[in-house]
Order: C-alpha cells, then sequence, then structure tokens
C-alpha cells in the first residue's frame, strides 16, 4: 500500500466521522505567505456539534487569536467589533451561519507573522475555540520570484545550448498568486530588447513568450516580472533565463592594423572575426594567378616585413559544424617611386623646328606627381608640372638636360634626359681673312651631327699642297674650325669659298682675296676743290707729256690688261661649271660669283692721281657670253632697271687706256640670271 492510498482511507474516515458523530473541527491552511503591505486570503470552514446548530445563527461571531488562545492576551480580531481597532484589519468574507469562517486581513506588517487560532460563538451556549488547529501566516516583504520554462518545439527542454536557429521557442513564466488588489501582473522583456509575442492567462498567472529563435537572440537574457501594485509602491519579483542559439558563421570580416593601405617594409597583421555559435575555424588563402593559395589557419595572418609581392588579395573562411562564411581584404602596398623614366616622342636627337614631347613615367603607390625642370647655367629652371612636357617647334635655345621628378608622400625619384638639337651647319659671321707674306683663311662651322668642312678653290675642292696648307680643330661637339695658308701667287687669281655640311643641309661661305685700296679716311669737300683747282693747273702743264707717254705705254698697258680678264685659262674650273655644255650661261638664279679684278698695274710710273675713282672700290657685273666682246655689246639695249651692269671691255691691242676707260658704261642685260659679282680695284 502506497502513501497516497493510506491518505485517502483516513481522510475517508475522518468523513464518515462527521457524517456520523460530527464534533467540532475546523479546515484551515497550514502555511500562508503574504506579502508586507498588501493582503491576505485564508480559506476557513469548521464543524460543530448537532446539540449547538441551534445557536449557529446570522449573530455568530467569528474571532482570531494570534501566538496563543487566551481572550485577555491573544485576541486580535473580532467580527462583531470595528477592526479599525484591531490588531489585525479586515473581515470574515465567509458566513458563518454556513459554517464558512474565510477571513481576509488588510495592510499586513511584518509583525503580523505568527500562528493564527479560530473561535465560533453563537448566541446561546456555542462558544467554541479550534485550538488544535492553526494557520502559520508569514509576512515577507518582497513577492516571491515566478518561475520560467523553456520549450523547444512545444517539448520542455533543460538544456538551453540545444536550441538551434530556426526552431520554434516558447518560454512559459508562471507565479505564485498572493492576495493584491488589484491582482498582480506577469509582464517580460530581454536584454537587448527585441519584439515580443506575449499571452497571458491571468486566472493561473501564467504569461508565454512565443518566437522563432535566430542568431539575434543568442546570449539574449529574457526577464520575467511579477508585479504587485501597493498603496504606497509597487513591488515586484522577477526570473531571469539566457537563450543559447547555435547558428553558423555570421558577419565575417577582416581586419588590417595598421591599415589595409600599408608602406612597403612595415609590419602588417590581418585580423578575421566572425558571429557564430559555436566558434569557428578560421583558414587563410590567398589569390594568385587565378587560383586559391593556402596559407594557414587561425584568426591572425601576420607579415613581419611586407613587400610588393604581398600585394593582392587575401580571403578568410569562418567554418563550424552548421555552415561556413568567407570575407576578403585587399592588400595595398603603398611605396615610393621607381622606376622613373623620360621617353621622347621621336628621339632624343630631334630635328631643329620638330615637333617633340618628353614624357615622365614611374611605378608609385599612390600616385605620384610629376615636375620638369631644367639644368641652365649650372642652376635647376622649374618648368612646370604633369607627365608630359611638349615643345610645338624645337629650338636650339631648347637643347640640354631636361629633369622629370616623381613624388608621392613617400619619396621622390628623378630622371633625366638630354634633348639633343639636331640642325644644318651654320658658318660663324667671324670667318675671316688676314694677309702677310701668306693670306691665311679662318672658317668656323656649328652643326648637328658635327659637320665637315672643305676649302673650295675657284669652284674646284683643294687639300694641302705646296701652295696651301689646311688645318683643323675640334671647338665642340658640334663645332669645327678650319684654317686655310695661301701663298701669294694665287691670291690675285681666285675664288675661295668655305663649304660645310652634314645629314641636314649645306653652307657655304665667300672670301674675297685681292688687296684692297686703303680707303681714304676724313675727307672733306673742301680739301677736294683745293686738289681740284691745283691739279688741273698740273695738268695744263704736262698734257703735252702725257700724251706722247701714254701712246709709248699703250701696247705694254694692253697686255697687262688682258691678263686681268676673267677670262684666263686659270679660272677654267671655275667658268667651266657656270657654263652649260652648249656654251651657254647656265640659269643659276641662285649662285652668286664674287670676283676682284685689280687695275692697280694701269696706273703710270709717276703715282698720278687718277680721280676719286682711284681711292674706292667698285664692284660690277660682268655677263658671259658665248659670242664674244661684239654679242656682248650688242646685247645693250633696253630699260632694266633692276639689273644695273657696269661692262668692262678690252678692245684691239692699239686701244689706249683712256679709251679702255671710255668703254666703261652703264648697259642692261635683259639675258643672263648668272650673276658674278666682281670687286674691281681701280
Amino acid at each position: 500500500m502506497d502513501i497516497w492510498t493510506a491518505e485517502k482511507i483516513i481522510l475517508l474516515g475522518f468523513l464518515l466521522k462527521g457524517v456520523w458523530c460530527r464534533y467540532f473541527s475546523i479546515s484551515l491552511p497550514q502555511n500562508i505567505q503574504a506579502l508586507s503591505g498588501s493582503c491576505v486570503i485564508i480559506k476557513c470552514r469548521f464543524e460543530i456539534r448537532e446539540k449547538y446548530d441551534k445557536d449557529l445563527t446570522e449573530r455568530a461571531t467569528g474571532l482570531w487569536f494570534k501566538d496563543g488562545t487566551d481572550l485577555n492576551n491573544n485576541l486580535v480580531f473580532n467580527s462583531s467589533t470595528s477592526s479599525q481597532n484591531s490588531f489585525m484589519k479586515g473581515n470574515i468574507t465567509g458566513k458563518l451561519k454556513d459554517k464558512d469562517c474565510t477571513t481576509v486581513f488588510h495592510e499586513l506588517r511584518s509583525d503580523h507573522s505568527g500562528q493564527y487560532y479560530f473561535r465560533i460563538e453563537g448566541e446561546g451556549e456555542l462558544k467554541w475555540t479550534y485550538s488544535e488547529t492553526s494557520v502559520s501566516i508569514h509576512v515577507i516583504d518582497s513577492p516571491t520570484k515566478p518561475t520560467v520554462q523553456l520549450y523547444v518545439e512545444q517539448k520542455e527542454v533543460q538544456d538551453q545550448e540545444e536550441v538551434l536557429e530556426g526552431r520554434s521557442v516558447s518560454l512559459r513564466c508562471s507565479a505564485e498568486t498572493l492576495c493584491s488588489s488589484p491582482p498582480p501582473t506577469l509582464t517580460w522583456s530581454s536584454t537587448p530588447r527585441i519584439p515580443l509575442s506575449e499571452s497571458s492567462r491571468l486566472e493561473e498567472l501564467i504569461s508565454d513568450l512565443n518566437f522563432t529563435a535566430t542568431h539575434r537572440q543568442h546570449r539574449v537574457t529574457f526577464t520575467c516580472t511579477i508585479t504587485y501594485q501597493l498603496q504606497d509602491k509597487n513591488k515586484t519579483a522577477q526570473t531571469n533565463i539566457t537563450l543559447h542559439v547555435q547558428y553558423s558563421p555570421k558577419n565575417t570580416s577582416v581586419s588590417v592594423l595598421p591599415s589595409s593601405s600599408v608602406l612597403e617594409g612595415s609590419s602588417v597583421t590581418l585580423t578575421c572575426s566572425s558571429d557564430a555559435n559555436p566558434a569557428v575555424n578560421y583558414t587563410w588563402s590567398r589569390e594568385s594567378e587565378g587560383q586559391m593559395e593556402q596559407l594557414q589557419t587561425g584568426d591572425t595572418l601576420t607579415f613581419a616585413r611586407i613587400h610588393l609581392k604581398h600585394r593582392g588579395w587575401y580571403y578568410c573562411t569562418a567554418q563550424n559544424q552548421h555552415g561556413t562564411q568567407n570575407s576578403s581584404v585587399m592588400l595595398n602596398i603603398q611605396y615610393a617611386p621607381k622606376n622613373t623614366s623620360v621617353s621622347v616622342s621621336t628621339s632624343s636627337s630631334v630635328l631643329e623646328g620638330g615637333s617633340v614631347t618628353l614624357t615622365c613615367s614611374s611605378d608609385a603607390n599612390p600616385a605620384v606627381n610629376y615636375t620638369w625642370s631644367r639644368e641652365s647655367e649650372g642652376q635647376m629652371e622649374q618648368l612646370q608640372t604633369g607627365d608630359t612636357l611638349t615643345f610645338d617647334r624645337i629650338d636650339l635655345k631648347h637643347r640640354g638636360w631636361y629633369y622629370c621628378t616623381a613624388q608621392n608622400q613617400h619619396g621622390t625619384q628623378n630622371s633625366s634626359v638630354m634633348l639633343n638639337i639636331q640642325y644644318a651647319p651654320k658658318i660663324s659671321p667671324s670667318s675671316n681673312c688676314t694677309r702677310t707674306d701668306v693670306t691665311v683663311c679662318f672658317c668656323e662651322a656649328d652643326g648637328n651631327p658635327s659637320p665637315e668642312l672643305e676649302w673650295h678653290l675657284s669652284g674646284c675642292p683643294v687639300t694641302n699642297s705646296s701652295n696651301m696648307f689646311i688645318s683643323e680643330e675640334r671647338l665642340s661637339s658640334t663645332g669645327l674650325r678650319s684654317s686655310i695658308t695661301l701663298n701669294q701667287s694665287l691670291t690675285h687669281t681666285s675664288t675661295l669659298q668655305c663649304v660645310s655640311n652634314n645629314t641636314h643641309g649645306t653652307a657655304s661661305h665667300r672670301f674675297n682675296l685681292l688687296h684692297s685700296t686703303p680707303q681714304v679716311s676724313g675727307f672733306h669737300h673742301f680739301s677736294f676743290l683745293v686738289g681740284v683747282a691745283g691739279g688741273a693747273s698740273v695738268m695744263m702743264i704736262i698734257c703735252g707729256i702725257s700724251l706722247i707717254c701714254a701712246r709709248r705705254e699703250s701696247n705694254t698697258r694692253r697686255d697687262d690688261g688682258i691678263e686681268l680678264i676673267l677670262a684666263d685659262r686659270e679660272n677654267e674650273c671655275a667658268n667651266n661649271a657656270m657654263l652649260s655644255p652648249t656654251g651657254s650661261v647656265t640659269q643659276n638664279h641662285e649662285e652668286l660669283h664674287y670676283t676682284s679684278i685689280d687695275f692697280t698695274n694701269t696706273q703710270p710710273e709717276s703715282e698720278e692721281i687718277r680721280g676719286i675713282s682711284s681711292l674706292t672700290t667698285d664692284y660690277a657685273v660682268v655677263q658671259h657670253y658665248p659670242g664674244g666682246v661684239s654679242e656682248a655689246e650688242s646685247s645693250t639695249g633696253g630699260d632694266q632697271p633692276n639689273s644695273r651692269i657696269a661692262a668692262v671691255v678690252m678692245s684691239e691691242k692699239n686701244q689706249t687706256v683712256q679709251e679702255q676707260e671710255a668703254k666703261m658704261g652703264e648697259v642692261f642685260s635683259q639675258q643672263s640670271e648668272d650673276t658674278t659679282y666682281e670687286n674691281i680695284n681701280i
């Protein structure tokens, strides 16, 4: 026989005793817990002997004793008197006539805790204290905590780690009901706060919280609170439960210290983190040539000294039994400029007058700023910024060293290029001749590439010989100086020309080799008039003598004059160069031939003054005709003001010098465009 069966038999015996033989008895709870400041309800029922039934009327009185049954010392409540003056304030809510002694006490204090006994008094002899049975009232300052239970998929679970993300979860809160007016309430809260679906059954003081578990509820604390609204203040009690939800990795990320953009050579640490339950395992990999290269495991990846080869994408994989998630980061390695260079659009050697663009490039991170400068007279001249430097029309002044400076916040690097301007030869205006016992002529030429120099005598190239000596001197990488020394015998009959050439062109310069009669300095009109007057007087005296001497020397002077004609065989090389095969004059519109004709041999031995013309140098144009003198004379005529020619014609042997001078006049030519300028010293 178990204990429950025994209790049922005993209870049945008492009931039968009460039916068949009633006796004084009472039914009370053994222990009641009450909240300070609130109330307590004592559920109570009693029995009396049958003979006292007539005394149990509406006017019956119920009394309560505390911690004893002495009427004088332990009475704390009498239903027949006002309870305001009693130790216990309250009233009997049951009907004593019906043997219901249920009582409510209000405004409980902590000193109200104790053992309470009930006494019934009727109108007649009914006066009975139920001293054998009592109720223990315990007054508490705070309410009892509610109870919280966890249900997953409608099944109660004790291990909170069994909650998986996506499952249906219920939290049930229940509490013992204490006397309160208004009645107590149950409420749910969470930390952090999340939306809750709450249902309550106030009659049972039960509240259910229903939701679907997600990773957001992991380690969230749920709180169920019971609240009593009392007159002086509210009193609460609460119970907490922390939910543990298992889920796959989420919010996986990679952080870089000091940052994802790091300076080459510094230390870098990559750290991977992930939100998951249970904890994940981390694996590092790198994208290399389109393939994933496994590196290592663990939540960190460290480079003690970062290099350019380390730049690229790095991946962290977080994994647990519920899933996998990846995160990546681009490792950006910053560095100072490297491999800075300057390129020229054509080549570093460019032709004068062309267009040239210099372009600077550099390998750097972050991108660099470019600055152009030029070395000028030992100083650096700032030009402009940008990766290109353009010359629309290059000039000799632009040649030299150009520098490109590439700079970012991590450093600077320079590159340079020599701009080599190529150009056709240019002969210096300072090229000249000096004359002592011999004639020395100097010719300076400048060109790029370095030019060559040749000397032409009477139109033909010459080299070192017994009559001349040629030397050269290199002045610079582009400059050349040459000198030629001529014996006196060559200076009366030759035309000297300096010719310079390189791959881009040719330049030439002509020299006058004949003696120059000194110019009269300080000439005055008054002196001239005095000289003319004196000369006229002398001329009248010696006129006759002069005529005789002139006739006597005419033959000799004619022979000397013939030697001066440009048709002399010494100039055969030059003349042949100017004539066509048929003997006609070639149409060279640009070639100018400079020649000097010296008439000093025609002066008389007496060194007589021959007028102003003897003190000056005249330039004349000598026209070459295939028909000789007669054709030259017949060709004169017409009106050509732009071609003034002084023609010198030598006639028959018996002509005098005066007759020769008389032949000199102004004629105009319409046929020849090959003009020879000659220096005539008279």
